[in-house]
């Protein structure tokens, strides 16, 4: 190689893609603890979009357990449009993820948000959690590849589905085939919610992938009294799980309190999405 050049080979990739159904006919399962994430089961990942404190986060753990959540969900680094907005309690957080984890037995996850973190995060999470704004961090990507932890990865949201495969791709190629993909809402003309919740995806990645498809429509909405209505309709389409933010007083949440269920909602959302589930051929995984 000439001095000051830098060469990379360039292979023809001739076999289909990794995320393909080609490459792989059957359904992807990715089991956590004995919870199955993409099987006939719809697995809930419920909790807080920020942890605040030991209290918070093991209370709205008690709650989301008892109506039937089998994964907890909690923020410990946060990324925020404005620099002046709570940025998540970074490595104390971490500890009071793993202190509820061993309180509730429920599995976690939690966003990494850089290279950096990858290893240190997932010490602590069962599954690490690659965010909307994230989505095409090619080196965040390839750093997860390199793990042998489960990566959720959320679509962006300005990404086509095309670019969401390809994102998805970046981590199979590293060796990591765990993967669960998370449609979170996309951005369009339409100011009369946050983002809109694209459930066109759910088919759709369902004929083109084998990984597993899940959907947050906290996030999606932004509302918490359209998040029930949004999270029948995802399991009517198809998805393999939901992604819900719980709090157990969103009005004093730090980061997202109107997107944030309250607990008496969620006991009556996850009644609600049985009935739905089991319309469907399918059933919602409760916890041991």
């Amino acid at each position: 190689m000439e001095s000051g050049t830098c060469h990379t080979p360039i292979t023809k990739q001739s076999a289909p893609s990794l995320v393909s159904l080609e490459s792989n006919p059957g359904r992807t399962v990715i089991e956590i603890n004995g919870v199955k994430i993409g099987g006939n089961e719809i697995v809930v990942m419920a909790g807080p979009c920020a942890i605040e404190s030991l209290e918070q986060l093991s209370e709205t753990a008690r709650i989301v357990k008892s109506g039937g959540a089998t994964i907890l969900r909690g923020g410990a680094y946060k990324p925020r449009t404005s620099p002046y907005s709570f940025q998540g309690l970074k490595e104390e957080g971490l500890d009071l993820l793993d202190k509820v984890k061993s309180i509730t037995g429920l599995p976690v996850v939690t966003e990494v948000m850089d290279t950096r973190q990858v290893e240190a995060v997932a010490g602590y999470a069962d599954i690490l959690q690659i965010g909307s704004r994230n989505m095409q961090n090619f080196p965040l990507l390839e750093e997860a590849g390199n793990c042998n932890v489960p990566i959720l990865l959320k679509r962006g949201m300005m990404a086509t589905l095309d670019e969401y495969l390809h994102a998805a791709e970046y981590i199979l190629a590293r060796g990591n085939s765990s993967v669960i993909l998370c449609e979170r809402g996309i951005r369009t003309f339409e100011p009369s919610t946050r983002y809109t919740l694209d459930l066109n995806a759910i088919p759709v990645l369902k004929q083109r992938t084998h990984l597993p498809v899940i959907v947050d429509p906290s996030h999606g909405t932004g509302y918490r009294d359209l998040v029930p209505t949004m999270s029948k309709a995802a399991v009517a389409a198809g998805a393999d799980g939901l992604l819900l933010e719980v709090h157990y007083h969103p009005e004093h949440a730090l980061c997202d309190g109107p997107q944030s269920l309250f607990p008496e909602d969620f006991i009556k959302m996850m009644d609600d999405l049985r009935k739905v589930a089991e319309a469907v051929g399918r059933s919602i995984h409760l916890p041991e």
